[in-house]
């Protein structure tokens, strides 16, 4: 009897490999995750982000901050711009995502660079939670928004000279006042990046701490220091010009009239360009002051359909407030779609710009 046993376990055997080989031929594969660095899946990218049903942006950071603005109840030329400063925010994230990827960005001064430009854009429209920060909500792009402050004596008393000198017509002193805000926008923007600063590296006016050479790199600290002192030098630039046109009036030969294409063009001027790539870049801004005449046509369009709108619903008129709010939905639409090609021309001319001045360096 026990010789049999022997007998059938010896037979055995063998059926019992058959049975583990057959389940590892079968059964699940090791999971790909446990694969090499060099497996096809660790260098796959990422599958790009995709926007919700509802949501504006394919980043939920930018969509909670998209919910909060519409919660404070900005106007609608004030959304709509914030709309497309996110969109520019969201493609250049996007964009440091696929570098990540690959390994760039070791230094990360472009992450760096990406937070301090949400934080302008926090500051600009009064989303970082600070009264102080938020700048007056007016809807008005033009002569209606005059009586504005502009935070500053020195421009408050280079408007009030050039309003009433006599010098400009009301279509001249729209111009003026459009080069006025322009200007203090940019101070605005150049304070809170130099908060920004201030506050992540210990940096006050233009002093670095020693503790900070030991963990940064010396070109991203002089890269930082290069973007205030950019801006800077605009400022100064863009004063000097308000106390040329305020006391002499506008140049009729002048070649621009937009704020925004008059710096690039005084910066193109001053860069180290051929003439005939100083030539192209000149049409090129005609072409780009064109595209904002054709936004700032449509923000005051939605600002007028705004307007329609709530006279609409304070009259009662259903049929009457469905049509507005339809027009309203497409001047809105349009609106943020200019606002996002004017902003995304504006930073790609501004970048040619910066590196033609940087190789003369």
């Amino acid at each position: 009897m026990a010789s049999r046993r022997v007998r059938l376990g010896l037979r055995g055997v063998p059926a019992l490999l058959l049975l583990l080989l057959l389940l590892l031929l079968l059964g699940p594969r090791p999971a790909a995750s446990h694969g090499g660095k060099y497996s096809r899946e660790k260098n796959q990218p990422e599958p790009p982000l995709k926007r919700e049903p509802g949501e504006e942006f394919r980043m939920e950071k930018l969509n909670q901050l998209w919910e909060k603005a519409q919660r404070l109840h900005l106007a609608p030329v004030k959304l709509a711009e914030l709309h497309a400063d996110l969109k520019m925010q969201e493609r250049e994230e996007l964009a440091l995502k696929k570098l990540k990827v690959e390994g760039l960005d070791e230094d990360g001064e472009k992450e760096a660079r990406l937070r301090r430009s949400l934080s302008v854009i926090l500051a600009k429209y009064g989303l970082d939670g600070r009264k102080d920060a938020r700048q007056v909500d007016s809807n008005s792009l033009g002569d209606s928004s005059q009586e504005d402050s502009l935070g500053d004596p020195r421009l408050e008393k280079l408007w009030h000279k050039a309003k009433t000198s006599g010098k400009f017509s009301s279509e001249e002193l729209d111009r003026l006042w459009r080069e006025f805000v322009h200007h203090k926008e940019k101070v605005h923007e150049y304070n809170v990046l130099l908060e920004t600063l201030s506050r992540t590296e210990d940096i006050h006016e233009n002093v670095i701490s020693p503790s900070d050479l030991s963990s940064i790199k010396g070109e991203v600290l002089h890269s930082r220091h290069a973007e205030l002192k950019e801006q800077l030098r605009s400022i100064n630039q863009g004063l000097g010009r308000l106390r040329r046109v305020s006391h002499q009036g506008f140049d009729s030969e002048a070649e621009f009239e937009e704020p925004r294409v008059i710096d690039l063009w005084d910066l193109a001027k001053s860069a180290n360009l051929t003439e005939k790539e100083l030539e192209s870049f000149r049409e090129e801004l005609k072409h780009f002051e064109a595209k904002i005449e054709k936004h700032n046509h449509y923000q005051k369009q939605l600002e007028i359909s705004h307007e329609k709108l709530r006279h609409a619903e304070s009259m009662g008129d259903g049929e009457r407030v469905s049509r507005s709010k339809e027009k309203h939905a497409l001047l809105e639409g349009k609106t943020k779609e200019l606002g996002y090609t004017v902003k995304k021309h504006l930073q790609d001319l501004s970048s040619r710009i910066s590196r033609a001045r940087h190789n003369e360096l």
